[in-house]
C-alpha cells in the first residue's frame, strides 16, 4: 500500500484488480476544499488510457512488477521464448503480449521483460535496434521532387520507410517506439 503522495511515474497500481501505470500526475491544492491527485492511468495489459482523481493521501494499492533483462531465444508458434540472463530459465510469453515489438526483435537480441507473480506484463526493447535491409526496390535519381522514401523490407519482416540511396544488404539503424528509420549503422 501506498499512498497517493507517493506516486510517481511508472509505478504500477493495483486497482480492482487490474493493473494500471501511471503515466502522468498532478498534486492540485484549489484555493477551497480539499487537495486531490489527478493522474492518467494506462492499463498494463491492453493499453487503454484513462483519467483518475484520487483525493490527497488516499490508500493505494500498489502492485510489484519484476522487471528483468533477458535474451529472446526464438519463437514457438504465437508465442515467444525469453531466457533469463542471470537464472537462465526460460519464460515463455504470450504473442499479444510482445505486440508490435516482434517487428524488431532478433534470436539472441537482449529486452527488458516485466512480470507479476510470474505472469508477463509487457516487454520493453531497446530504443533502436540495427536490421539488415533484405529487399528493397532500387532508388531511381531524378524521380522524386523532394527527399523521396521507399518501403524496405527488413530481416524481421517488417516493412520500414527508407530514403532512395538504401539498397539490399545494407544494416540500418530503426526506431522501435515507431518504427522510423534513423541512419546507416
Amino acid at each position: 500500500m501506498a499512498s497517493t503522495n507517493d506516486l510517481k511515474n511508472g509505478l504500477v497500481l493495483n486497482l480492482d484488480g487490474e493493473l494500471w501505470s501511471v503515466v502522468e500526475f498532478q498534486h492540485v491544492k484549489p484555493g477551497k476544499g480539499g487537495a486531490f491527485v489527478r493522474t492518467t492511468l494506462k492499463n498494463v495489459l491492453s493499453g487503454k488510457v484513462v483519467d483518475k482523481t484520487f483525493n490527497a493521501g488516499t490508500k493505494v494499492e500498489t502492485a510489484t512488477v519484476d522487471k528483468r533483462t533477458m535474451q529472446y531465444l526464438y519463437a514457438d508458434g504465437e508465442d515467444y521464448v525469453f531466457m533469463d540472463l542471470e537464472t537462465f530459465d526460460q519464460i515463455t510469453v504470450p504473442g499479444g503480449t510482445v505486440g508490435e515489438a516482434a517487428n524488431y526483435l532478433l534470436p539472441e537480441a537482449e529486452a527488458t521483460v516485466a512480470t507479476h507473480e510470474g505472469v508477463p506484463l509487457y516487454i520493453e526493447l531497446p530504443t533502436s535496434v540495427v536490421l539488415e535491409v533484405t529487399y528493397t526496390e532500387p532508388g531511381l535519381q531524378g524521380d522524386r521532387s523532394t527527399g523521396g522514401n521507399k518501403p524496405a523490407t527488413v530481416e524481421t519482416g517488417a516493412t520500414v520507410q527508407v530514403p532512395l540511396f538504401i539498397t539490399t544488404g545494407e544494416k540500418i539503424k530503426v526506431d522501435t517506439r515507431d518504427g522510423r528509420y534513423l541512419g546507416r549503422a
